[in-house]
């Protein structure tokens, strides 16, 4: 029963760490400075997925936590129930700490990627950011709203990097 138990928990570490890992022929931003990138986002486009479907509003909080690691909530607006929805997680990096590349986790012991693939690294006023695969991109920005050609340029990287950017969702902050 035991080995069993000990091949089970090998077999769903293995599932499990793939999930952090980054899309073939991407790579993360060197030089990340995360005090700088600590503080509130605002989710400006992102690829549709099931745990944001249906809000709008949304901004992400990251604090630094005593054990190295980051505290994430994430926060949106429910509008077809009228509630805002909020989820806690935490993340830590999955290399150096100069790499923009960190597992967040939202559920206990299991993680996902969060590969920052583009930033501004002179304000910390926007990045890109994509998850184990290309099924996942969200478009951040400190202010609600991104200039038009910073956005147009970020998506214009994002479809040479082979995301399907004609599905972007574009978040309304009202």
């Amino acid at each position: 029963m035991k080995n069993t138990a000990f091949y089970l928990l090998l077999i769903l570490g293995f599932i499990t760490s793939g999930c952090v890992r980054i899309p073939n022929d991407i790579q993360a931003v060197s030089g990340f400075k995360l005090e700088r990138y600590l503080g509130s986002w605002y989710e400006i486009a992102r690829l549709d997925h099931s745990f944001e479907r249906g809000l709008n509003n949304i901004s992400a909080t990251y604090t630094a936590r005593d054990d190295g690691g980051i505290s994430v909530i994430n926060k949106g607006f429910d509008e077809g129930k009228g509630v805002w929805k909020e989820a806690k997680g935490k993340a830590y990096f999955v290399a150096r700490p100069d790499i923009g590349r960190l597992k967040v986790s939202f559920f206990g012991p299991f993680y996902g990627g969060y590969n920052i693939i583009a930033l501004d690294k002179k304000n910390y006023s926007y990045s890109m950011v994509c998850g184990p695969d290309r099924s996942y991109l969200w478009i951040l920005a400190r202010n609600m709203k991104l200039e038009q050609n910073i956005l147009s340029e970020l998506i214009e990287k994002a479809e040479g990097l082979g995301f399907k950017t004609e599905n972007l969702i574009y978040v309304d902050h009202n």
